[in-house]
């Protein structure tokens, strides 16, 4: 077991390598090799208007006039070290890890990235226990009466989650329960002030969320379950004696989490990333809206740090459903 968790490990950490590789060239290496001249790439850092003393400043800042893996590696020891950065009169410190600097806000992507991030845990993670079990528990029960008029309802109801678009229901929840009935709240308040206000207003995200991965958890776990309950292991379980609740969750429902797990380690990895439309929609000043705003204003160090950031929750999410894997189903740990 301890091999098996160093190797996945080391995996990931290459994995890791590997993202920060790709996201520097899309972001420094592509557009060289669409035409771009340094003066013009340094420009987008920039905004609208700048001079010729801004675009040499970030030149020398971001190094753009280096040998590529000059810049590659001060890219890498900015994340891990941090980063000093020449605006001319003044300097700044970008202290690690350092996600880069917005030369348009002056500010640095790190600390705003953070002060975010509890708004978007928030909203993937309460989430993420709706979807879970509404999801779950409506495809076992339709997976243990298929045809039935539950089963019907819960598919039908699962196609129509899938089929609306976040940007729909979301704004028909706000009308409804927000501006019309008054029930739930508009203004994000952090747990730690008032938890029942905090709840209060992720509320309508939460479910609105649900809704939609409710729906495809509820397909996966029924026809997991239907394939599951065939198995000569199910019939052997009943022939012994157990009981019925025991042969379906402890043997059946098992059985087929693993596809469950490794569904969900991606929703929860993209969605810590930022959930762009929810964040969007319900205004939430988290890492999504923050991601909408930098492309809308196409400052790039933002957009680059959200970037790296989502890609890390990707990865770690993927090495978490690696571990799970080995203590839901025996044979991993053989292998």
């Amino acid at each position: 077991m301890i091999s098996y968790i160093l190797r996945r490990t080391i995996a990931a950490v290459i994995l890791l390598l590997v993202v920060t590789a790709v996201t520097f060239g899309i972001f420094f290496i592509l557009p060289k090799l669409a035409g771009q001249t340094t003066d013009q790439l340094a420009q987008q850092y920039i905004g609208k208007n700048p001079t010729p003393e801004d675009i040499a400043a970030v030149k020398r800042n971001l190094g753009l006039d280096q040998p590529i893996y000059e810049q590659y590696w001060n890219f890498l020891k900015g994340i891990v070290s941090g980063a000093t950065y020449d605006l001319g009169p003044t300097t700044v410190r970008c202290e690690a890890p350092c996600f880069g600097y917005s030369f348009k806000d002056h500010l640095e992507v790190w600390p705003q990235l953070t002060s975010r991030l509890p708004v978007t845990i928030s909203l993937a993670l309460g989430a993420a226990v709706l979807w879970l079990l509404g999801g779950v528990a409506a495809g076992v029960i339709s997976a243990l009466r298929p045809g039935s008029f539950f089963d019907r309802a819960a598919m039908g109801v699962a196609l129509a989650g899938v089929s609306l678009p976040m940007f729909f229901t979301g704004q028909l929840a706000l009308l409804l329960f927000s501006y019309q009935l008054e029930i739930f709240g508009r203004t994000y308040v952090p747990f730690t002030e008032n938890p029942s206000q905090w709840a209060n207003t992720l509320f309508l995200p939460w479910c609105s969320l649900a809704l939609l991965y409710s729906a495809i958890y509820a397909r996966l776990t029924r026809s997991g379950m239907l394939e599951t309950m065939n198995e000569d292991f199910i019939r052997t379980a009943r022939a012994k004696g157990l009981r019925e609740r025991k042969v379906v969750v402890r043997h059946g429902l098992r059985a087929a989490l693993t596809p469950l797990v490794t569904v969900f380690g991606m929703d929860i990895g993209l969605l810590l990333g930022g959930a762009l439309i929810t964040e969007t929609v319900f205004s939430l000043h988290g890492i999504g809206e923050y991601a909408v705003q930098s492309i809308t204003t196409n400052d790039l160090p933002p957009i680059l740090g959200v970037t790296l950031l989502a890609a890390f929750f990707v990865v770690f999410m993927n090495l978490v459903v690696d571990l799970l894997y080995a203590t839901i189903d025996p044979r991993v740990r053989l292998s």
